[in-house]
């Protein structure tokens, strides 16, 4: 079997208006670039037919193997089932609905070739609306200010990897993922690509406005515990405000004699220190509910039905046990050797 020279890993949820018109996107984009590819797409509990949809594709070219989830376990998952199957030397991710080009693949590919390890795709906020662009870009700041990794405004899972890179990412075996700031952390040489915002070409967005403050929290919270030593810093400054105003209704009360200030004082000063109190408690909670998550080591996804020849375990291990573990393959012959490859027109 030959080496394969490029996987194109696909996170489908409920997307049976899409898939036909990415097969032929990826078809004819990939035939141009690559002499041997595959495409993984990975089905994360959709309730409409792209699971039939993806069983056609396949029946009618093999290069597309289809891997379905017993559940909607996330995108986050979604993505890791088709890495953890990928055989290629690079590797790439985008979305179903075709808003990451694929034709962006021709100018990402040969950059690998200079040394990067990564290479990412960069979209512009042309057609966003005004009120997602800034909880966006606010979720970038918040981002950026407390955590040790940094994530550019407009960078997403639109990107090609080498093999080495993913073989990192599959190193990481924890159980909370935010893929965004992994692929920071994991560091390697990065080149960035732009392009400009791209339309759906037919369905709906599956991210609300909840999700992106979601989203937000859990970068936040995935890769750093300064919201703990804030909630430290912030007792700390409360408990000397609340001497200081102590310190003064006494001196207040020696001097002038009059008596301490009744209920408004007192009710203003529950109200503050309980929500104070409810906030710490919130912030604890979330990594103390992380911790408990992690300790259970549930797998991150579990596999219902896929396109291989082959009787397929339901599940992948992550981190050091990841390499130990035989992989979701469609054959028995060994992963591609990861040695220079040249990008370009297939011949």
């Amino acid at each position: 079997m030959a080496a394969i020279e490029l996987s194109v890993v696909v996170p489908c949820f409920n997307e049976e208006q899409s898939i036909d018109r990415l097969y032929d996107v990826l078809t004819q984009e990939l035939e141009a670039l690559v002499d041997t590819f595959e495409v993984l797409l990975v089905d994360d509990g959709s309730s409409d037919s792209t699971v039939d949809k993806m069983r056609a594709v396949n029946q009618l070219d093999s290069r597309f193997r289809y891997f379905v989830l017993s559940r909607n376990f996330g995108k986050e998952s979604a993505m890791l089932a088709g890495l953890s199957q990928s055989e290629g030397a690079a590797i790439a991710i985008l979305d179903a609905d075709l808003q990451h080009p694929p034709a962006l693949l021709a100018k990402m590919l040969p950059m690998l070739e200079e040394g990067y390890d990564q290479v990412v795709a960069r979209r512009t906020r042309t057609g966003d609306k005004p009120v997602r662009t800034a909880v966006s870009r606010l979720n970038y700041r918040a981002f950026n200010r407390l955590v040790d990794v940094e994530l550019e405004d407009g960078v997403g899972d639109f990107r090609v990897l080498t093999r080495r890179a993913v073989r990192s990412l599959l190193s990481l075996g924890e159980y909370n993922r935010f893929s965004k700031g992994l692929f920071a952390w994991i560091g390697f040489s990065t080149a960035v690509v732009d392009y400009d915002n791209v339309a759906r070409e037919s369905g709906d967005s599956k991210w609300r406005f909840g999700d992106l403050i979601n989203y937000g929290i859990d970068g936040i919270v995935s890769f750093n515990a300064r919201p703990l030593r804030l909630a430290i810093h912030l007792g700390t400054a409360v408990t000397v405000l609340s001497f200081a105003y102590a310190a003064w209704v006494v001196i207040d009360y020696l001097a002038n004699g009059n008596p301490v200030a009744g209920y408004p004082t007192l009710i203003v000063a529950i109200l503050v220190f309980g929500g104070l109190q409810l906030v710490v408690l919130g912030v604890i909670g979330e990594y103390l509910g992380r911790i408990y998550y992690e300790t259970k080591r549930r797998p991150h996804f579990l596999l219902k039905e896929s396109s291989n020849q082959i009787e397929a375990p339901v599940t992948v291990a992550l981190g050091p046990e990841h390499d130990e573990q035989p992989h979701l393959a469609h054959g028995d012959s060994p992963r591609p050797d990861t040695g220079p490859t040249v990008w370009g027109p297939a011949s």
